[in-house]
């Protein structure tokens, strides 16, 4: 099972990949469906991580995903890196918490 992200801006997607985590930067709903559409079928993916930003503008889409979802693939959203949750160092902690490294 591997994850896979979807992230609103490159830094985020730059620190999830030290992190050994892949995916694309999404600027748009098109490229948001187009990066759904890839990870939800492919069947070596077990968990697609949205960031909240992308969550946040497209909160319909994403509920729509997960109402149809056959495959069993979680949709978890993350912080973004100037997320509104709980500050804007969320995901530099979490990829120094996971690898012991800080970017």
């Amino acid at each position: 099972m591997r994850f896979f992200l979807i992230s609103d801006n490159s830094d985020a997607m730059n620190g999830m990949r030290l992190a050994g985590i892949e995916g694309v930067v999404a600027r748009n709903e098109a490229d948001l469906r187009a990066a759904l559409d890839k990870a939800m079928n492919s069947e070596d993916i077990g968990m697609v991580l949205v960031t909240e930003k992308i969550s946040d503008a497209y909160q319909e889409i994403l509920d729509e995903v997960r109402g149809s979802d056959q495959t069993g693939t979680l949709l978890v959203t993350v912080p973004s890196t100037g997320g509104s949750a709980a500050g804007k160092d969320r995901i530099t902690r979490y990829v120094r918490e996971a690898i012991g490294i800080k970017i």
